[in-house]
């Protein structure tokens, strides 16, 4: 790592924000994209580039074209290193998506996954939900699968006086006989397979799995190797993925919405019944 990325990467200043698109550093790492009008021959180059693999060569009506997997990605800016003219990084961070294949952008023109609407707004509507949907509180057992405590630290961010996500009706569970979400990160250690399996099955219905930072999404840094299991999805089945390494509070703010939005009332009415 040269003292120049080391310098972009630690000179991020204050982040403790709500709303990226209004105050976000010109440092902070969000997403990658591409300038469609700038592709070249220097794909090697490109490719080798990313510690992750999360950059590929595709092919498309007789042309090439590159993707980026955000659920790979960990913003480290070696690719725009590389070809700085071709990619962008961006300010604002991928979206959650419900899918793996969501997870990919591609260089030619399409629309870009940045998030949009702003902490306040997300939270409002995500408590009007789990009001609709359970009529109490939304409780949450966090689980580390092998993570480098980077994701732990945004998800305890979500806690403090800045975010507060207790007063939007959330809050964390010590038990996972208590919740009604599981947020995992990591990439799920082959030590920590059992006791994340465990976890799961001791969860009520409907068992939401919330696959949190590039790690939980895919292996990320640590890939797939004999002691990673490369993804939580290898071990348990996962509804919401959020790329980040790691996700900014209001992503994962904006993860919880989209696993919220997948319940349906009666898959919470049966959770109730086999509880009683």
């Amino acid at each position: 790592m040269t003292p120049k990325t080391e310098k972009n990467i630690l000179g991020n200043s204050v982040e403790t924000v709500k709303d990226l698109s209004e105050h976000a550093s010109p440092n902070f790492r969000g997403s990658i994209t591409f300038n469609p009008e700038l592709i070249n021959d220097r794909y090697e180059a490109l490719l080798e580039s990313c510690p992750t693999n999360a950059l590929a060569k595709v092919r498309e009506n007789e042309r090439t074209i590159i993707s980026v997997d955000h659920g790979k990605c960990i913003a480290c800016g070696y690719c725009k290193d590389v070809e700085p003219k071709l990619v962008k990084i961006q300010s604002k961070s991928a979206l959650p998506v419900k899918t793996k294949t969501n997870l990919v952008e591609y260089s030619n023109p399409q629309p870009v996954m940045q998030s949009g609407k702003p902490y306040e707004e997300i939270g409002n509507e995500l408590s009007e939900k789990i009001k609709k949907l359970f009529g109490r509180s939304l409780a949450i057992r966090e689980v580390d699968a092998g993570s480098c405590n980077g994701c732990e630290i945004e998800i305890t961010a979500l806690n403090n006086p800045i975010y507060d996500i207790e007063r939007f009706g959330i809050h964390f569970v010590a038990s996972p006989r208590h919740a009604d979400i599981l947020l995992v990160t990591g990439p799920a250690s082959r030590n920590m397979e059992i006791a994340l399996l465990r976890t799961y099955e001791a969860t009520p219905t409907p068992k939401i799995v919330i696959a949190v930072g590039a790690c939980a999404c895919s292996g990320g840094i640590f890939g797939d190797t004999y002691a990673t299991t490369g993804g939580i999805d290898k071990v348990v089945p996962v509804d919401v993925y959020i790329p980040g390494c790691p996700p900014r509070p209001e992503v994962l703010l904006q993860g919880l919405l989209l696993a919220v939005n997948r319940l349906k009332p009666e898959q919470i009415a049966k959770s109730k019944q086999e509880l009683n």
